[in-house]
């Protein structure tokens, strides 16, 4: 900059004679000045010769000096990401063949580092031959990977919560509908009790209030457990280190009783140093209901196993809850498999009220992971619980 600022100095003082090339060159450093103290890097192709020319904030954006690399050897559309390379191709030829005024691409480009940089990348054709083929194109590149996160927070921020008011929605409307029978139900028994014409009747209608009443309290206090995850937006101690093999331990020595009875095996092979942060109570509570499932719905004509393991990504950390049950029809319920007040298995049984799923779904999520069911009618089921490294 300082060189830049003396060579516009000396240029004043030396030059006498105000020739229309004087004020040429004086204007072309004038624009030099402007942008090598900006964080616009700057392009210059000869389509004639083939030569390109990058500026040296071109060459900084991507992490080199300006001495380190020489312009034939930046190779720009080599740096461009393969996911972004069609569309920078298809918007820079649609410039040169004339069917767009600016070439303008938004695209992701290598640096020396091998980290990618999100690049704003704009051209135009500044001369063409008596056929129209371009001679040269002249462009500028400026970095707004800032901007590319911030918009992807937004979008990550908009989605969840539109998916948060989409669950809400849902969520008031069992509400309603749950109680809304129940209070049906009262309802019409107290009017045919008014109508009784026996004691027998009467204390028959008695013993149906008594279900009824029973059947409210349970779906009380499932809304009540709901509510009572759905409203800690920020949950305690969600960073504590547990060790996932002792905490699956722990839920297997909990459930022993229930399956010795039932004849089932339980392996736990997690690493015993596979580690996460998490919420300790939430994170039991999960492997005791998905453990606890594999316990219920056994297969009744097989030696019965559950298996739990983990699975590790660059990113990610999975955890595994498989069984040999008798399975859930996952193409049939795909859009059910984790709402409330639905069950699969084609059993009748008292102790089925269709919650622990979703319960189970709305924990992981309070903890900032998901979680995914793979399962096959008679061949059994397989949960995986996904949480960020």
């Amino acid at each position: 900059m300082k060189q830049l600022m003396n060579k516009l100095a000396l240029f004043k003082t030396n030059s006498q004679e105000h020739s229309t090339e004087s004020y040429k060159n004086l204007d072309e450093l004038k624009w030099q000045f402007a942008l090598e103290n900006s964080n616009v890097g700057v392009w210059d192709w000869n389509a004639k010769t083939n030569q390109v020319f990058y500026s040296e904030k071109t060459k900084q954006l991507i992490g080199f000096t300006n001495s380190e690399i020489k312009n034939s050897e930046i190779q720009w559309d080599k740096r461009v990401h393969p996911e972004d390379q069609d569309a920078y191709f298809k918007d820079y030829n649609a410039h040169l063949n004339g069917n767009l005024d600016h070439y303008k691409n938004e695209h992701r480009v290598r640096c020396k580092d091998g980290s990618y940089k999100w690049i704003l990348d704009r051209g135009k054709v500044v001369t063409r031959d008596k056929n129209n083929k371009p001679l040269r194109i002249i462009g500028t590149v400026a970095d707004i990977t800032k901007r590319k996160k911030n918009e992807e927070l937004l979008k990550t921020n908009l989605e969840l919560i539109t998916n948060q008011n989409k669950r809400l929605h849902n969520f008031t409307h069992i509400v309603s509908h749950n109680l809304k029978t129940h209070i049906g139900n009262f309802k019409n028994i107290l009017e045919f009790y008014d109508e009784a014409h026996s004691e027998k009747e009467r204390d028959d209608l008695i013993s149906h209030l008594k279900t009824i009443s029973g059947a409210l309290t349970n779906t009380i206090v499932d809304l009540n457990d709901i509510i009572s995850i759905k409203s800690k937006s920020n949950i305690e101690q969600i960073n504590e280190t547990i060790n996932i093999h002792s905490c699956a331990n722990k839920i297997i020595k909990s459930l022993e009783l229930e399956s010795q009875q039932k004849n089932i095996s339980i392996h736990n092979a997690i690493r015993e140093t596979d580690h996460i942060k998490t919420n300790v109570s939430y994170f039991e509570s999960i492997l005791h209901n998905l453990i606890s499932n594999g316990i219920k719905y056994s297969h009744p004509e097989r030696r019965s196993k559950i298996i739990l393991q983990t699975i590790h990504t660059n990113t990610e950390i999975k955890i595994l809850v498989s069984d040999n049950g008798i399975g859930i029809d996952t193409d049939k319920y795909k859009n059910q498999l984790f709402e409330m007040y639905q069950t699969f298995h084609g059993t009748k049984r008292e102790d089925s009220r269709g919650i622990g799923l979703y319960i189970t779904k709305t924990q992981v999520e309070a903890l900032e992971g998901r979680i995914e069911l793979s399962s096959k009618p008679n061949e059994g089921s397989t949960f995986t619980l996904i949480f960020k490294r």
